[in-house]
This record gives structure tokens, C-alpha cells and sequence, in this order.
């Protein structure tokens, strides 16, 4: 037996394992794609006019065939028109996907003070809306603020949220240890089962965790509750340490949480 039939033979043998990994693999990327953009409804659209088509042709409605084929490219155009802000969502969560990821994860002792922060102005009943921005770029959202690129501290956060400034009513955006921008507005929600109960922050949060890969961090003025949003989802009344644990997913971070502790321990001694 010659070298290469060898080769083919461990080749033919990989090949099944291959094609199944691959397949499993783009199965799992798309499942995680349509839960965070929330795409259920249009998978749903999509089976009942795929399962239309197959009944009509199962029992061979010859007129119903007739008009499936006719109306088939301004049924395509329809999808596409209605089912516009899921299939944007489903694109840009392409662009922000990794596909692959390797090495350990970066610290960000930053969301200590922001944490800090949420916890005095909570206190307080004042109310915050603090983004931390990822991969996709807002220079749209932060056009809309003033731009500080300051140093971040929770005094500065305090300051602005907790005070009847000019920029407490909008958003800061942050990345890293810096305020990119404060005063921001942004983009309100287009889902339609927001409950009555949120407010401008919230439904401003949720709108923005639709159209980018923001997590966006809400202290509520009405009640000084704690929420995250994030994959188009909203994650309200949270406690303390909840919203440490999935910031330290949703951002990557490995902080020491006895530290985090100890800080706000010291904050609540001082206060």
C-alpha cells in the first residue's frame, strides 16, 4: 500500500468527523447569534411560510402553487422590509462575533468605580446610565454628549450624576479607564412589550444594547434599582453582586471581587 493511499484513507476516515464538527460548530454560532438579537420571531415567520409551501405541495393545490411562485419574490422583499431591525441586528452581531478566541482574559479594575458609583447615587435615588462600549464604535452616540476623554473615577460620576448638571440626564460612555463622553442620548427600544413601569433610561439602554454590543449599566431615579442591558435583553433590579458577576462575563474581566468588597465597605464607612 502506497503512501498516498494511506493519506486518502485517514483522510476518508477524518472526513465524516470533519463535516460533523464544522456543522455543529456554524449550529452552535447561529443559536448564540439568535438569542442575543432576539430573533425567534423571525425564525417562527420563516417556518410558517416554509410549512405553508410544503402542504401545498403535499396535497398539490395547484392555484395555491401557482401563486407561492408569483408571489415569491415580493414575499422575499415583504420578509425583508418587516422583518428589517431583527435582520440588522442578526448582521451586526456577525460583525461583532468571535469566531475564535484564544488567551486569558484582560483585568478591568475601571467597573470598581463605576460599581462604586452606582451604589452612592442608588443610595441617593439619583439616577445613572453608564456604557460601556466594546467592539462596535459610537462615535454617533458620543457626537451627541460632550466629549470629556477624562480619567474615570466614581467621584466623577457621582459629580455628574448626582448633581443637576447639564449632562446628568444623558449617558456616559466609557472604555477602559476613561469617560469617552457624558451627556450622551441614545437610541430608544423598538421592541413593543417593554413594560409601562421602565423609563426614558431604561428603554434608552435597552434601545442601544439592540444596535450594538454596548452593556449598558441603569440606576433607576424612581427607586435606585440596579439594572444591565445587554444582547437586546434588559436585566432589572439586580443586586450588587449580580451585576459584578455578569459584568465581569459580559466584559471579560477577572477582578478580585474581595476587593471590590473592601472598596465599597470603605465608601460606605465614609459615607
Amino acid at each position: 500500500m502506497s503512501q498516498f493511499e494511506v493519506l486518502r484513507r485517514i483522510y476518508d476516515f477524518i472526513r465524516p468527523i470533519l463535516d460533523i464538527g464544522v456543522l455543529t460548530f456554524l449550529l452552535y454560532k447561529a443559536y448564540e447569534i439568535i438569542i442575543r438579537t432576539n430573533a425567534v420571531q423571525l425564525i417562527k415567520a420563516a417556518c410558517v411560510v416554509v410549512i405553508g409551501y410544503v402542504l401545498v405541495l403535499v396535497f398539490q393545490l395547484k392555484t395555491m402553487l401557482w401563486l407561492f411562485n408569483v408571489i415569491a419574490p415580493g414575499l422575499l422583499m415583504a420578509f425583508a422590509i418587516v422583518f428589517q431591525p431583527e435582520l440588522r441586528k442578526v448582521f451586526l452581531k456577525l460583525g461583532q462575533t468571535e469566531w475564535f478566541t484564544f488567551g486569558s482574559r484582560a483585568k478591568h479594575s475601571y467597573v470598581d468605580a463605576v460599581l462604586i458609583a452606582a451604589e452612592i447615587l442608588s443610595n441617593q435615588k439619583r439616577g445613572m446610565l453608564a456604557v460601556f462600549m466594546r467592539k462596535t464604535k459610537l462615535d454617533n452616540i458620543i457626537g451627541t454628549g460632550t466629549k470629556l476623554n477624562a480619567d474615570l473615577s466614581s467621584g466623577l460620576l457621582v459629580t455628574i450624576f448626582g448633581h443637576n448638571t447639564p449632562l446628568h440626564d444623558g449617558a456616559c460612555i466609557i472604555q477602559g479607564g476613561k469617560v469617552i463622553a457624558a451627556g450622551c442620548f441614545l437610541p430608544s427600544s423598538e421592541q413593543y412589550d417593554i413594560k409601562k413601569t421602565f423609563g426614558t433610561r431604561h428603554r434608552a439602554a435597552l434601545g442601544l444594547s439592540e444596535v450594538s454590543d454596548s452593556v449598558v449599566l441603569v440606576v433607576s431615579e424612581e427607586t435606585g434599582a440596579y439594572s444591565l442591558a445587554y444582547d437586546s435583553k434588559l436585566h432589572y433590579d439586580l443586586s450588587l453582586e449580580q451585576m459584578t458577576k455578569i459584568l465581569e462575563k459580559q466584559l471579560e474581566i477577572t477582578p478580585d471581587q474581595q476587593v471590590i468588597e473592601d472598596t465599597i465597605d470603605e465608601h460606605k464607612a465614609n459615607s
